[in-house]
């Protein structure tokens, strides 16, 4: 009998293991089959430019994870169609724009801005068949026209000059726009003739041109974006960057930092996030020269020494660009902020090295401060937290200063460091 029973065993064994190989063939077909239309699903084509805006893949920069024992996580902004975050800002400001009727189809969206901003306007505007001036100070990276110029946008560059002084780049744009919307004036009252309308030429009347040649040539209307003061700024990040971050770490973050331009940024996300979870710190990481150190760790903008007029009006303070301001904005009053930190030149310039060198990550100045940032945040909470920081921009468009070793060696800002020793890490 005891073959028998040997049998049965060897059946019953036999069967048991085809189950198994079944079930485990049908899971991986199922998984295999789930993943291909999973990955068909992302592969799906982007309606247009503007539907590739956003959705950034969130990175763990593993070098400053491994040397802080936190998990550092960059959010790549610098993968949109315009090279940077403020491609979010631009589609958000031009959609409700055209929604409001404040900016009329083919009409000029002119800005006041250092570059990044600007360049996203002049990538995203021609997509809703709108035009873009632009009016940036003469001492940002040179790179940054050129491209504004290769995309079609005319521009102004300025001599740089306090914010209160009726030439200062932002004052200007805001100028372009009102002049805009004088000509599409005029042009609408010329263009009716015994009571009919008349086709303009290319859009203007001649006329007109010449007497505004530094306003793109058309008669649509402008508007002003105003990234500074326009809440569709803060919207951009409370809407989209905040909710992506959380989704991306299912919610699995302990804190969020940022350097401010605008503040539109370290204000959408820092707010969402501590909606979703008031347990979530946010810090605001200061360049030199901005007065908004003190405003967040002391309530005041300025030391006692600045307000009593010993501040110079347009001091050499950082050359790190789009971050760093002296005035509250509209943006950066909806931040909701547990503190911040004080970040160098020197350590936003041996970041960058140190990140390329490592990582092979090429950012520019602004992401490199917000390394700095996240690198001072982990050193704060300690190990085991998880901190999110944004990537702004890469450095192509910071050639010729950033990583220009001469202009670097004028203000003593030379690379030296091997490691993350210039910021106390062995």
């Amino acid at each position: 009998m005891a073959p028998v029973r040997t049998t049965g065993a060897i059946v019953a064994s036999t069967a048991a293991i085809s189950i198994s190989m079944a079930i485990f063939s049908y899971f991986l077909f199922f998984k295999k089959t789930n993943s291909t239309l999973h990955s068909n699903k992302k592969k799906k084509p982007r309606n247009g430019v503007v539907d590739a805006i956003g959705n950034t893949p969130l990175i763990r920069i593993n070098s400053l994870s491994e040397a802080t024992g936190c998990e550092i996580l960059g959010k790549c902004e610098f993968l949109n169609p315009g090279g940077s975050v403020k491609d979010r800002v631009a589609l958000k400001v031009i959609e409700e724009a055209l929604e409001s009727g404040d900016l009329a189809p083919g009409g000029v969206v002119t800005e006041g801005s250092a570059g990044s901003t600007a360049i996203s306007l002049a990538t995203v505007a021609p997509a809703f068949g709108c035009k873009c001036h632009v009016v940036i100070p003469d001492d940002a990276a040179i790179e940054k026209s050129q491209i504004l110029e290769a995309l079609g946008a005319t521009v102004e560059r300025v001599r740089p000059v306090s914010i209160t002084h009726k030439d200062h780049f932002v004052n200007i744009a805001r100028r372009r726009a009102l002049e805009a919307n004088e000509l599409a004036a005029k042009d609408k009252k010329v263009s009716q003739v015994d009571g009919k309308d008349r086709e303009p030429m290319d859009g203007c009347v001649p006329d007109q041109e010449k007497e505004n040649p530094a306003l793109l040539s058309h008669c649509n209307g402008g508007f002003f974006a105003d990234q500074f003061e326009n809440l569709a700024n803060f919207r951009a990040h409370y809407e989209g960057t905040g909710p992506e971050i959380w989704e991306q770490t299912d919610g699995n973050v302990d804190a969020f930092v940022a350097a401010a331009g605008t503040g539109g940024t370290v204000a959408g996300v820092s707010t969402f996030l501590q909606e979703k979870s008031p347990k979530i710190k946010c810090f605001l990481i200061n360049p030199p020269g901005s007065g908004l150190f003190n405003k967040v760790t002391r309530g005041v903008m300025y030391t006692k020494e600045e307000a009593e007029g010993r501040r110079l009006k347009n001091p050499f303070d950082t050359i790190t660009e789009g971050i760093g301001i002296n005035r509250l904005t509209k943006n950066f009053m909806m931040a909701k902020l547990d503190g911040a930190f004080q970040g160098t030149d020197k350590e936003a310039v041996e970041m960058s090295r140190f990140l390329l060198k490592n990582d092979g990550v090429f950012l520019g100045s602004s992401s490199a401060m917000n390394c700095v940032g996240a690198v001072r945040v982990a050193k704060a909470l300690g190990p085991g937290h998880t901190i999110v920081t944004i990537l702004c921009d890469n450095g192509m468009r910071h050639l010729s200063k950033f990583y220009d070793p001469k202009y670097l060696a004028q203000y003593g800002l030379t690379p030296t460091a091997t490691g993350l020793e210039f910021m106390s890490i062995k």
